[in-house]
């Protein structure tokens, strides 16, 4: 994936927050995005993982990608399993598919017993766990992250750190 001269302002006449960035994303590779707050951080994940479009500039080769925000909205009409399965769903997946490696994450990251627990009733660490989950599923060719690690416990850092080299082993990029 390749960003050139990318920029991005919010509203007519706005002040711009990124500005003629250019980044290649080649696949395997791992790209740690660090600034002060208010640097644009956050914009530029979104554009990378198409959740937002820039105001300037061109985004080429964006391969299947999943995205994981810095807040995530915890009112959701689902309870934990039901929303990865959808999530799932919506990434091309089968539903069977989903279910199971929704089973299967969860497990991973300590939270299968909060599989049947509505969203809007799990802890700010346990969200974040389904946050994760809901992109890692399907596999993704580009894994955008921000601020994925915060909530988490020690546990589930080292699992979201063991399936960031899995991702980027298999050939994944990961931002």
């Amino acid at each position: 994936m390749r960003l050139e001269r990318v920029g991005r302002r919010y509203g007519l006449g706005g002040p711009w927050v990124l500005r003629d960035v250019d980044l290649d994303v080649p696949p395997g590779s791992l790209l740690r995005v660090q600034g002060a707050n208010g640097s644009g951080k956050s914009t530029l994940l979104r554009i990378v993982a198409g959740v937002d479009r820039p105001s300037t500039g061109r985004i080429t080769g964006r391969p299947a990608t999943a995205y994981v925000p810095e807040r995530f909205p915890p009112a959701l009409p689902f309870d934990a399993h039901g929303y990865l399965v959808h999530l799932g769903a919506i990434h091309g997946l089968r539903r069977t598919t989903a279910g199971r490696r929704a089973g299967e994450w969860l497990e991973r990251f300590g939270a299968a017993g909060h599989a049947r627990t509505p969203m809007d009733e799990l802890s700010k660490g346990t969200a974040q766990k389904i946050a994760v989950v809901q992109a890692l599923l399907a596999e993704p060719r580009l894994l955008v992250l921000d601020e994925a690690w915060t909530g988490l416990d020690e546990a589930a850092r080292t699992v979201l750190d063991d399936a960031v080299r899995e991702r980027v082993a298999a050939g994944g990029a990961v931002v």
